[in-house]
């Protein structure tokens, strides 16, 4: 097989799996108000549960899933992950209980762990390095169309079909997805030095689960409630036992000195932030949408799709601009930051054209800065552990989604509305945004190429591919 035979059909495969899986992350979000008076007759903490399973189990997974599919075939984990996905499709469209529903939630969870970072690892693997830059803009562009997309399909299931439509309409397409893969998609090589390290796999999912718990159920119960700070502990105490456990073993899950690299901790930061201000503003986006302009629910899926042009306009200057990644990076962050702060002074009385424009400057910062900061998290890494570079990446997006829908809603509850809390809220997390975009920017200093050798270099010295 070739290393560079990436081909139009596998990068269409490739991308519509992280599509797919992306847009669960957000589908649910406009089902609410259906769920909760269903026959299933969920509680508000079920409710929670319901939405939250998928993210936390996809977050939780993902580093380990990215070096189980650099060990043993990525196509393979991209095939187990769309079945596993499948199936939780299946047992959530079925499900008699809130409890089932979850469990269906979080099995797809899982299998989107899966398809994740071995949709990238595979494109990492194929693409020529001309052309890696826009592959890996290719398959961010992907994600932002699955986040508009899960707001599209949620909103039209709850106004015109049901909430187990959704899941079940899940079912069907990943079979096509599956058929697409095995059709389209070559194997590549495996990592021969890559370790699934069971007690590894164990102590860093079960860490970062407890502290996405706490981020996520931390509006709910209170930042300093028992519960929560136990969930941080827990996580602190368990991430701590998994690096003293790597640093100790022969052929761990992965070494925690790469994150010895600047530009491993700037770019990991980057996603983190970048995402951070994009959930924020998806989350207050459709409740101001419905809520305040009064759209129903297919409509405000309609009008949130310009995050999807704003997106494709800038990954393309993205792409052409991908040698000076300090500044494409530095400028699309401070995009975020600054829409943020725009769309902050929209009220009920602020029309749709004037709010769009502040999504389209968001959008087009998540463009620009998204493709060069999965570039900096994976190149981090050799290209055999890409995988795991995935996952790294991929975690720290999501952890960045679930803090800035965390912090978001903390600041909305305390205030009477959304109206009168969605602008504090906005400010508070643009803000935050800037200020992390000047550290990524410090942390790309001395970029260049001596720059991204010496973070690969050091990476392939303590990754493991040398380790006996």
């Amino acid at each position: 097989m070739p290393t560079h035979a990436l081909k139009r059909p596998t990068l269409l495969a490739l991308c519509a799996c992280v599509l797919v899986a992306q847009s669960m992350v957000a589908a649910v979000n406009l089902l609410i108000p259906q769920l909760s008076s269903s026959s299933l007759h969920p509680s508000r903490t079920e409710i929670l549960w319901t939405v939250d399973a998928y993210v936390i189990v996809f977050a939780g997974l993902l580093i380990p899933a990215g070096a189980l599919g650099d060990r043993y075939g990525r196509k393979g984990a991209l095939l187990a992950g769309l079945a596993l996905f499948a199936a939780g499709a299946a047992t959530s469209a079925l499900a008699t209980g809130p409890a089932v529903l979850t469990v269906g939630r979080g099995l797809s969870g899982a299998g989107a762990a899966l398809i994740t970072p071995a949709t990238l690892s595979i494109l990492m693997q194929l693409s020529a390095p001309e052309h890696r830059a826009r592959s890996m803009g290719a398959w961010t562009l992907s994600i932002g169309l699955g986040g508009a997309a899960g707001n599209l399909g949620g909103g039209l299931a709850g106004q015109f079909l049901t909430w187990r439509a959704l899941f079940a309409v899940m079912v069907p397409l990943a079979v096509v997805l599956a058929v697409a893969v095995s059709t389209t998609v070559p194997r590549t090589e495996r990592s021969p030095a890559g370790n699934p390290d069971p007690l590894g796999t164990l102590l860093l999912t079960a860490g970062l689960v407890a502290i996405l718990f706490g981020i996520i159920e931390g509006p709910a119960y209170g930042w300093t409630s028992a519960r929560i700070l136990g969930a941080f502990a827990a996580g602190a105490l368990l991430i701590a036992a998994f690096t003293a456990h790597a640093l100790r073993s022969a052929a761990p899950l992965f070494d925690p000195r790469v994150f010895a690299s600047a530009r491993l901790r700037a770019a990991s930061l980057g996603t983190a932030t970048g995402f951070f201000g994009l959930f924020s503003l998806f989350f207050v986006n459709s409740q101001y949408l419905q809520g305040v302009k009064g759209y129903g629910a297919a409509l405000t899926g309609v009008a949130i799709m310009p995050l999807v042009f704003g997106m494709a306009v800038a990954q393309k200057l993205a792409t052409r601009w991908a040698d000076r990644p300090r500044a494409v990076i530095g400028t699309g962050l401070a995009l975020i930051g600054l829409g943020l702060l725009g769309a902050s002074t929209a009220d009920a009385g602020t029309p749709y054209a004037v709010f769009v424009c502040w999504l389209l400057v968001i959008s087009a910062g998540a463009g620009l800065s998204m493709p060069a900061l999965t570039v900096g998290v994976v190149t981090s890494l050799p290209a055999h552990r890409a995988g795991l570079g995935s996952g790294l990446g991929t975690t720290a997006r999501e952890t960045g989604a679930a803090l800035g829908v965390a912090v978001t809603g903390t600041v909305l509850s305390a205030h009477a509305d959304l109206l009168h809390g969605m602008g504090p809220a906005l400010r508070t997390v643009g803000v935050v945004v800037l200020a992390a975009t000047a550290l990524v920017v410090a942390g790309y200093g001395g970029g260049g190429a001596g720059g991204r050798g010496v973070s690969a270099g050091r990476a392939r010295e303590l990754s493991g591919a040398g380790r006996p």
